[in-house]
This record gives structure tokens, C-alpha cells and sequence, in this order.
């Protein structure tokens, strides 16, 4: 009598080879290394770039003509981290919300996105922080260029000319009865200030300002340059001259 022999058809399960676990355990742990070391130098760009945007006030000015292409360059990183973030977004979706270090990256990055677009230029006037304007006066050139001048009631002053790039000076002033007399003084690689002293006028007639800040080179300087105060919380007489 014959016995019926039944042969399985289905593989056997058969474990991988200890080397092979070790292998995929190797990569897997590779794989998360490379991921933090990507996560971590994402963190890192984001601070720095976080850092430069809100400490602007301190470099610009001595950038001169070089100050429009790093604003380039910032606009171009921002944009970058923006897709950064979409792309690590998409990435913790896929992970289930798995890997903390990226949520890490994705919360700063937020943040640091958000606040950049509501305050482009720092969350702290750093401007105050260096006294108190009493006195705003500005001047428009050709091509839009235009320089500010501003008087600090700790006695500093500092002279901000936007034009194909940014420039400072910032020195030292004292007053003596209705006149405004300024140091010398050299900030950076910018030159000496140009104006030895200036006097506040009242003009005749007027539109939007009714008082100019009027700078001189020298005493023999009969003609000077206006800038139209905008802010005057200096004790000095206005001298009242025509509106020429």
C-alpha cells in the first residue's frame, strides 16, 4: 500500500544570517546619524542667519556698496530655509512624527521664519538702545539717495547715507548757544566727518517741514546743506531765513 507523501510548496521561513542583521542594524544607524548631522548644521545655518538679521544695525554702515548684495544674500538664504522647512515638514509627516530632532529643526525654523517676516530688520530697535533721538533731520539726493542725521542726547551723533549702498559716521557734538559744533571724528574706514558745525533754520516757507537742519564744511562756507527736520527736541533758537 502506498503512503501519500505531501511535499510543501512554501518556502521555509528562514532567518537572515546574523551578518545581515548586523548589516541592516549598521545602516539603519548610519542613516539616523547622517540625519542629525543634517538636522544639527540646518539648526546651525538657522541661528546664524537669525543672529545676522537682528544685529544688522552694527554692520550695515560699514559695508558700503557691499551692503545691497548681503541684503541679497539674506533674501536668498530666507527663501531657502523656507523650502527647507517645507521639505523637512514633509519628511516628519512620513516619519509619523518620529524623529524629535527634526521637530526640533522645524520648530526653529518656524520661529525664526515668522519672526524675520514681521521684523525684517531685528525685533530690537537697537537704534534706542544707543540713546535718544532728539533731533532726525534728513536729506534726498538724486537717484533716491537719501542721508539721515541724527543727534543723541548723549551727545553722539551719527550720519546714515543710503545711496547704491550704505554708509556711516558717527562722532561726538556740543552746542554753544544756537550753534551745533561736531568732532572730527572717524568711525570705521568711513572719512572724517565733512560738516564743522550747523545751525537749526526756521524757513519762510515751507511744505512738510518747517525747520532745517543747515550743516557747514567751514566758516567760510556761505552756503551749506539743508536736511528738513523731521523730530527737534533740542533747546535751540530756530534762525528764521527764506526758503530758497
Amino acid at each position: 500500500m502506498e503512503r501519500n507523501t505531501y511535499i510543501s510548496t512554501k518556502p521555509a521561513n528562514k532567518k537572515p544570517p546574523i551578518s545581515e542583521v548586523q548589516q541592516l542594524v549598521s545602516n539603519q544607524l548610519k542613516t539616523r546619524k547622517t540625519t542629525k548631522l543634517k538636522n544639527k548644521a540646518l539648526l546651525i545655518i538657522t541661528i546664524i542667519f537669525f543672529l545676522t538679521i537682528n544685529t544688522t544695525y552694527y554692520w550695515e554702515g560699514k559695508l558700503g556698496f557691499l551692503a545691497f548684495p548681503a541684503f541679497i544674500f539674506l533674501v536668498i538664504i530666507y527663501f531657502g530655509l523656507v523650502i527647507a522647512l517645507i521639505w523637512q515638514t514633509n519628511l516628519a509627516v512620513k516619519e509619523k512624527l518620529s524623529n524629535k530632532y527634526r521637530l526640533i529643526t522645524i520648530g526653529l525654523l518656524t520661529l525664526v521664519l515668522t519672526i524675520t517676516f514681521y521684523k525684517p530688520i531685528g525685533i530690537i530697535d537697537l537704534d534706542k538702545l544707543e540713546g535718544k533721538n532728539l533731533l532726525i533731520a534728513q536729506r534726498e539726493g538724486v537717484a533716491n539717495c537719501t542721508t539721515t542725521f541724527k543727534l543723541k542726547d548723549n551727545f553722539t551723533f551719527k550720519e546714515r547715507n543710503v545711496c547704491f549702498g550704505i554708509s556711516e559716521v558717527k562722532g561726538i557734538y556740543k552746542i554753544s548757544n544756537d550753534t551745533i559744533y561736531f568732532a572730527p571724528v572717524k568711525q570705521g574706514n568711513q572719512e572724517d566727518i565733512k560738516y564743522e558745525f550747523g545751525v537749526i533754520e526756521e524757513l519762510e516757507h515751507y511744505t512738510e517741514n518747517k525747520y532745517a537742519l543747515k550743516l557747514f564744511v567751514n566758516k567760510s562756507d556761505t552756503t551749506g546743506f539743508k536736511y528738513f527736520i523731521g523730530r527737534n527736541d533740542l533747546d535751540i533758537e530756530p534762525i528764521i531765513t527764506p526758503n530758497l
